[in-house]
């Protein structure tokens, strides 16, 4: 809870709004803000787009996309971020599509890979980071890193303020 209360300080002090768009973590990250008081302030909107065909209509992600890459993969979490920018407009919007478990992996894609996708104010990154545990602990071990990285790259000792 102690990062989301830093994640919401930061995001109140610029004035900045956070959208959501989850999978894996089924709406985790969201309630996790929620949790805070001053929620309000930050949180605009989220969305679990769980199925693909949940991905593909609210959040303009390309079936060839899907079928190309994968539904887990940095090009998929790319497409959801931009597409959850336009339908929010909010200065941060983080995506997140991945195999919590237990089953659902493959050898190419085990259970706890994660791929996420931010989109801050035009900066775009992606990243794909695999989680050992549970299926709650593949959940909770992605929302402790997307909030660390958030208050990384949002915070004042980055050399990159957005």
């Amino acid at each position: 809870m102690q990062n989301a209360r830093i994640l919401v300080d930061i995001l109140k002090e610029k004035k900045y709004t956070i959208s959501f768009a989850e999978s894996a973590t089924g709406g985790l990250l969201a309630s996790s803000i929620v949790d805070i008081p001053d929620a309000s302030w930050v949180l605009a909107e989220s969305l679990v787009t769980y199925s693909n065909e949940a991905k593909m209509k609210y959040l303009d992600v390309k079936k060839e996309t899907i079928d190309k890459y994968n539904v887990v993969s940095i090009e998929v979490v790319k497409e959801m971020a931009i597409g959850l920018h336009k339908l929010t407009n909010s200065n941060v919007c983080v995506s997140v599509s991945g195999v919590a478990g237990p089953s659902g992996g493959t050898k190419e894609i085990p259970v706890g890979t994660i791929c996420i996708g931010f989109y801050i104010n035009g900066y775009e990154y992606q990243v794909k980071e695999v989680f050992s545990g549970t299926r709650n602990e593949v959940r909770i071990k992605t929302k402790d890193y997307i909030f660390k990285t958030l208050i990384d790259l949002l915070g004042e000792n980055n050399g990159k303020r957005f």
